[in-house]
């Protein structure tokens, strides 16, 4: 029986597999769904010609539509990045700031409206 453990030989060819495997860009993913939906070729046939395995191109494909259903529905929600975060608190920071100046001024008009100890209309 063989141990489970691999032989740095086993790691090192796993290693090369993994950092040689190509990555492709959503325009890419994008191209090989739609030839897949246009049915020109049998799937067997694109992910062959593509070098992918068809459960790849089925996960592609439902994360395609899926894409599709949320943005029609509206849903265009995205992660914003931590340089957005990052500014968009600075910016709601400076307009509290502003705020706060705007209310003293408003008080400070208002007291020297009413005077010492005037009326209050």
């Amino acid at each position: 029986m063989r141990s489970s453990k691999q032989t740095p030989g086993e790691r090192i060819v796993k290693d090369i597999k993994r950092q040689t495997r190509k990555q492709y860009s959503a325009e890419e993913k994008i191209r090989i769904v739609l030839d897949g939906l246009r049915g020109e070729e049998s799937i067997a046939e694109l992910c062959r010609r593509e070098g992918i395995a068809q459960g790849l191109y089925y996960k592609w494909s439902k994360d395609f539509m899926e894409a599709g259903k949320k943005r029609l529905a509206g849903d265009i929600v995205r992660q914003a990045t931590s340089t957005e975060v990052t500014a968009l608190k600075a910016e709601a920071r400076d307009l509290k700031e502003v705020v706060a100046e705007q209310i003293l001024e408003i008080r400070l008009l208002k007291k020297s409206m009413l005077g010492d100890g005037g009326d209050e209309v």
